[in-house]
């Protein structure tokens, strides 16, 4: 299947949507925090990022859901920085602590042209939003050089209608969190109390888009939306309000529940998610879904937390694991 992308880049749509991308840099809006500082001069607002991509590493990951890793693995570029402040992100190295190599646009397209030879099933953005107009630029040189994987864009759903409207026609497989369902609890842990807002109107917009993921001959992801949620302990990432809202929008959506929660960064602050999940507590959220009848479920073993924990100091985050 074409990527999305290559109509836009034959009609020309990409440029100006890279164009349109760019301009909101001056005042930036690209996500809801809307800090309106001049990154074209260097400043910086909330998510701390510059101008110019910084890529914290860019590899053939295999920790994905299975239809995204398949047997050749995602082409994942991890990005730094983030528009959340999460407690207890198992990727503060990259999104708070700002790890990571700041890329022009031509070097940024190399990087992705190396993990299409490299065999990946895709291009898989991690946190890519504060990169949107980086990303666009880097595309359009790649695409002219024969790049043609399906983008995968792997965020935490707190996108605002500007950065959708661009990704409308751009990515193939949409990838978001849904991290809380009340706003004091994203307040108190991410520091975004109109996450929930926002990040419900993206889901609809995602599915709008590009529909419940479909699944190629060879058992691989090649065009739809599939949601992810970490259940948190004592039940602060509000799951079974989050499981029933998606399954009122569609349950053809596959969802990924994910066990991997670890404390780990400043989860110590918050005493009730400064331990472990219980395996009833993750068992609870499966059984709703089940019993909700979403089509497809992707589950973990609590084990994961150690498994998918990264260590962005080596060159494979993932190494031993």
């Amino acid at each position: 299947m074409e990527p999305a992308y290559h109509k836009l880049w034959l009609s020309g749509e990409l440029k100006e949507k890279t164009r349109a991308a760019w301009d909101l840099l001056s005042s930036c809006s690209l996500c809801p925090r809307n800090c309106r500082v001049n990154r074209l001069i260097g400043e910086k607002g909330f998510c701390g990022q510059g101008l110019q991509a910084k890529v914290a590493r860019a590899l053939p990951h295999f920790g994905e859901e299975p239809p995204l890793s398949g047997s050749r693995g995602a082409g994942t570029v991890f990005f730094s920085g983030c528009a959340l402040r999460c407690l207890y992100c198992q990727n503060f190295q990259i999104s708070q602590e700002g790890i990571g190599e700041e890329l022009a646009p031509e070097i940024l397209a190399g990087v992705f042209l190396d993990l299409q030879i490299q065999g990946c099933h895709n291009l898989d953005l991690v946190s890519p939003t504060p990169h949107l107009p980086f990303i666009l630029s880097a595309l359009k040189i790649a695409v002219s050089q024969g790049f043609k994987l399906p983008i995968i864009y792997n965020t935490h759903g707190y996108l605002s209608e500007t950065a959708l409207d661009l990704l409308d026609g751009v990515v193939d497989i949409f990838l978001p969190d849904m991290k809380y369902g009340e706003k004091n609890r994203a307040a108190l842990l991410s520091q975004a109390e109109d996450y929930p807002l926002y990040n419900q109107d993206a889901i609809k917009e995602m599915y709008r888009q590009v529909g419940p993921l479909k699944i190629d001959e060879q058992g691989v992801g090649s065009r739809g939306l599939l949601v992810r949620h970490l259940i948190l302990p004592e039940n602060k990432s509000d799951s079974l309000e989050i499981i029933r809202s998606l399954a009122s929008l569609s349950k053809e959506i596959p969802i990924s529940l994910m066990a991997q929660y670890r404390p780990c960064y400043k989860s110590h602050e918050v005493s009730e998610i400064n331990r472990p999940l219980h395996p009833r507590e993750y068992s609870e959220v499966v059984a709703l879904a089940e019993q909700l009848g979403f089509e497809e479920i992707y589950v973990q073993n609590l084990e994961s937390a150690e498994i998918y924990y990264p260590d962005f100091s080596r060159d494979d985050p993932f190494a031993g694991k």
